[in-house]
């Protein structure tokens, strides 16, 4: 007959797929019974609507039913407290010595919730904007079945090398530093064809064991939607807010919306609102011209409650700059309030 030790040894080999790390050790298993050959005992989830729950049930149901004298097994589900949250976002990271030698003070997550709207290209000028106003700037291509970042402010194909802290960004012209994963495939037209648990283990990588030293600002370029990627950076690094970006139609406004419900349930501060694509600028007569209709962003940001930091015209220059790897010499002058508003939204 199992004792309580012997259950939780077992449940030590059940591991969050999001996290990569086992639930015992997220402080996720509570409350465990045995009585007539059935375990019982609770998963606290960082998220009632985790998508990966019921592998983690079957997984745990699979390593107890192995115990002797064990016939059943019960779980219960409930939702981390803001405490249990807090205390995974503030463990230990499991990687190399980076993780102690890296002092990041603000982790930016740039959001969407379709794709289409600019989103990468928000992040890298949000970063140069960040960078040109004397901040140390990080920026994490989160994208990694969709990488784009690396081709806006970077030519050539330079690779990250190792050392002995961990792997070191590529650093641009400019200073910023880069981490993606078209850096590490030999062709970067390759196609990353993985599943979510391999995705998410490239994105704790990608903060926990690469060197990134003193930022000031870690800006997380994330990929649309509100899947793996998405809860693995909100639920195991220390974003300290996002960044929703939109553009005038409906449609977007709609569905950046449900990125806004994903920030709410995770306990993540919303920083604000950015349109792209606002408008464009007549060469001749300097006239806006909404391309794309009215802008609603007005409206979307005072029915969730966040601010708007500002309104972004379409500029065909932006384009070639960005597809030659010199998206920092691009004006930004836009950008320039954008970030600024975004620092003044974050803790000294």
């Amino acid at each position: 007959m199992p004792n309580e030790q012997q259950i939780r040894e077992a449940l030590t080999k059940v591991m969050d797929p999001e996290l990569n790390r086992s639930i015992v050790d997220l402080g996720m298993v509570h409350d465990i019974t045995f009585e007539d050959g059935t375990v019982s005992f609770t998963l606290a989830l960082t998220i009632i609507g985790c998508p990966m729950k019921q592998q983690m049930q079957d997984d745990a149901r699979a390593r107890l039913m192995e115990l002797p004298g064990v016939r059943d097994v019960h779980i219960d589900l409930r939702e981390m407290t803001a405490e249990e949250k807090q205390a995974i976002q503030g463990a230990p990271q499991q990687s190399g010595s980076a993780s102690a030698y890296n002092h990041i003070k603000h982790v930016v997550a740039i959001v969407s919730g379709k794709g289409g709207v600019g989103k990468s290209t928000v992040s890298a000028l949000l970063a140069v904007a960040l960078q040109r106003k004397g901040y140390r700037v990080g920026l994490l291509d989160a994208d990694i079945t969709g990488p784009s970042i690396p081709r806006m402010l970077l030519q050539g194909q330079p690779r990250p090398m190792g050392g002995p802290l961990g792997i070191l960004p590529v650093t641009t012209s400019e200073g910023i530093k880069v981490m993606s994963i078209n850096l590490l495939l030999e062709n970067p037209n390759q196609a990353v064809i993985w599943r979510g648990p391999l995705i998410s283990g490239a994105i704790q990588q990608f903060y926990g064991d690469v060197a990134w030293g003193d930022l000031d600002y870690l800006v997380v370029d994330l990929p649309p939607g509100t899947s793996d990627a998405s809860l693995t950076v909100m639920q195991s690094l220390p974003v300290h807010g996002i960044v929703l970006v939109t553009t005038p139609q409906a449609l977007s406004g709609m569905v950046v919306r449900k990125a806004w419900s994903m920030a709410q349930q995770l306990d993540i501060p919303v920083l604000g609102i950015v349109e792209n694509m606002s408008y464009a600028v007549c060469p001749d007569c300097g006239a806006h011209h909404e391309i794309f209709g009215p802008s609603r962003v007005g409206e979307l940001a005072e029915s969730i409650g966040a601010p708007l930091l500002g309104r972004l015209p379409i500029e065909p220059g932006l384009a070639e700059l960005a597809d030659s790897g010199r998206l920092e010499e691009a004006e930004t002058n836009a950008f320039g309030i954008v970030a600024s508003a975004v620092v003044e939204q974050l803790p000294a």
